[in-house]
C-alpha cells in the first residue's frame, strides 16, 4: 500500500515506523528535518522538508497514485486542507485526519463529507480518551477495557491479587467457579514477560491478566482475580480542557464531582456551564487546597491538564494525601512507561489512542479494529474470515488446526450476532469476526496474511 503520512510528530512517526515494519511503500512528510533523519536512518520510507498542505510538496511525495493518506500534524486545519487537496488534485481514495478541536468534532456529520471537507475518516484524540476513562470508570480494578464486535465482546487487562477466588489455582477452575459463563484468559504478564497460559497454568497474585468474555460478563470475572472494587462515587478532575470538561458533564449526574481549573475566567465560564460539579480555581498542587476539598474521600483522582509534569506531580501528592486510585494523562508515551503500576495507577496517552485507532483503516485484512495495549507492545485485533477452504487458510479449519504466529490467540469470534468464547475444536467460517490477541505486535502481520483470500497456497 502507497501510504503518505502528514507530520512527523510522536504520532506521525510511531505510525510510519509501525508501517514500514508491514511492507508499505511510506513517505513522511514535515516542515523540521531534524524530525525526519531519525526516521529515514532506521526505517525503509521516504521524507520529504516542507508544507505538508502543499499542492507541491503532495505531488512530489506521490499523491496522484497514493492508496491512503493520513494528516496527523499539529495544526487541524493543515490537516483539514490537505485532504481537501488530496481529493480535489489528486483523487487520493482514503483520507484520514486527526482532528484535536471539539468544535470541529461536534459538527463532524455536517462538516466532513465529500460535498463539504472530503474526508473519510476522523481521529480525535480527546474523545478516545474520554472513552477510555469512562470504560474505566464503568469497571473499576480494570487496567484497560477494550471492546470488540459491536461493543458485545471485551479484552480486559487486570491485576491478580489475593483475596481473588482463582488466584493460586489453576485457569481451568474458572469454568467450576463460573459454570455458566464463558471466558478465555489470552495472556498472563508475570514479572513484565508475557506468556500463553494453559488449563493447568496457576494465577499467581501481580500477575497482569488479559482475558475476553461477553461485555456483560465482565465484573463477574473480574471477581475471580480480585476482590471488585466498590463504584467510584467522589471524583476530582484536574484540568478544565476540553477532556476535563466533556468528563465532568458526563459525569455529574451519577457522581459527585469536582474539577479544578487555575485559569480563573475558564473556572467561572466551568461553572455556569456544569450544573452539578463543584468547579474550584486554584493549583492541584496545592496541599491545603487539596485537604480542604477532603482529597481523603476521593476515589478517583484524574489529571487530565496538557502539562504531563503537573498531572504527575499533583497525582502522586494526591495519592500521598489519600486519594484511593489516580490516572493520569501524559503526551509523552516515554512517560506511560516509567509511571503505569507505580504510585500512580493508569497512565493514559492521547498519542498512543490515535495510533490504535490509526491502525483501524491503515492496516492489511478486513479488520475492523485494532486496540493497542500494555503501552502499545500488545494488540487486540477483530478480523473478517473471508473465502472457503480453498481460498483461506482459516476459514473451514477448527482452532487447533491454524499456524498462528506465536503468542497469538484467538479469544473470540461472532457469528450472525452471536458470542462464542474460542476453543480448539472451534471451527472458524466464512464471515466470522474473531477476536484476537497478540502477544508482540511483531507478529501482527503474519496474522493479516493468515487471514487474505489467495486462489491458491501451499
Amino acid at each position: 500500500m502507497k501510504i503518505i503520512i502528514l507530520g512527523a510528530g510522536q504520532v506521525g512517526s510511531t505510525l510510519a515506523e509501525n508501517l514500514a515494519n508491514h511492507h508499505n511503500d511510506i513517505t513522511i512528510i514535515d516542515s523540521e528535518q531534524g524530525r525526519l533523519a531519525p526516521l529515514q536512518d532506521k526505517h525503509d520510507l521516504r521524507v520529504i522538508t516542507g508544507n505538508a498542505a502543499s499542492p507541491r510538496i503532495l505531488r512530489e511525495a506521490g499523491a496522484s497514485d497514493a492508496d491512503l493518506l493520513v494528516a496527523v500534524t499539529d495544526n487541524d486545519e493543515s490537516n483539514m486542507i490537505a485532504c481537501q487537496i488530496a481529493y480535489t488534485l489528486f483523487n487520493v481514495p482514503t483520507k484520514i485526519a486527526r482532528i484535536r478541536n471539539s468544535d470541529y468534532v461536534k459538527e463532524k456529520d455536517i462538516l466532513f463529507n465529500n460535498d463539504v471537507l472530503p474526508i473519510d475518516h476522523i481521529i480525535a484524540p480527546e474523545l478516545l480518551v474520554m472513552k477510555d476513562i469512562l470504560r474505566l470508570i464503568d469497571y473499576p480494578g480494570a487496567l484497560q477495557v477494550s471492546h470488540f464486535a459491536n461493543d458485545l465482546i471485551s479484552l480486559v487487562s487486570i491485576k491478580a491479587y489475593y483475596g481473588g477466588p482463582l488466584v493460586g489455582y489453576p485457569i481451568s477452575a474458572l469454568s467450576d467457579h463460573l459454570p455458566h459463563i464463558e471466558a478465555r484468559i489470552v495472556s498472563i504478564f508475570r514479572q513484565e514477560k508475557p506468556f500463553v497460559p494453559q488449563g493447568s497454568t496457576i494465577i499467581e497474585a501481580g500477575d497482569e491478566v488479559f482475558f475476553m468474555c461477553e461485555t456483560q460478563h465482565i465484573k463477574a470475572v473480574m471477581a475471580e482475580l480480585q476482590r471488585l472494587e466498590k463504584p467510584h462515587k467522589r471524583i476530582m478532575i484536574v484540568g478544565g480542557g476540553s477532556i476535563g470538561t466533556n468528563l465532568a458533564k458526563s459525569l455529574e449526574d451519577k457522581y459527585s464531582v469536582k474539577l479544578i481549573e487555575p485559569n480563573r475566567e475558564r473556572a467561572e465560564n466551568l461553572a455556569a456551564k456544569l450544573s452539578k460539579t463543584l468547579v474550584l480555581c486554584g493549583d492541584a498542587s496545592d496541599q491545603e487546597l487539596l485537604f480542604e476539598e477532603h482529597i481523603e474521600n476521593i476515589d478517583l483522582f484524574l489529571a487530565l491538564t496538557s502539562d504531563d509534569e503537573a498531572n504527575i506531580m499533583s497525582s502522586l501528592l494526591a495519592k500521598r494525601l489519600g486519594a484511593k486510585k489516580a490516572i493520569v494523562l501524559v503526551q509523552r508515551i516515554a512517560y506511560l512507561h516509567l509511571i503505569q503500576g507505580g504510585t500512580i495507577d493508569i497512565a493514559l496517552s492521547p498519542q498512543q489512542a490515535t495510533i490504535s485507532a490509526l491502525s483501524n483503516h491503515v492496516r492489511k485484512g478486513d479488520i475492523v479494529k485494532v486496540s493497542t495495549l500494555k503501552q502499545g507492545t500488545v494488540e487486540g485485533i477483530e478480523i473478517i474470515a473471508h473465502g472457503d477452504k480453498d481460498s483461506s487458510k482459516v476459514v473451514g479449519r477448527t482452532v487447533k488446526e491454524l499456524k498462528l504466529p506465536q503468542g497469538a490467540v484467538i479469544g473470540a469470534i461472532m457469528r450472525n450476532d452471536e458470542v462464542m468464547i474460542a476453543h480448539k475444536s472451534t471451527l472458524i467460517e466464512s464471515g466470522d469476526h474473531v477476536i484476537m490477541f497478540i502477544n508482540d505486535k511483531k507478529y501482527s502481520d503474519e496474522v493479516e496474511k493468515l487471514f487474505q483470500i489467495s486462489t491458491f497456497f501451499l
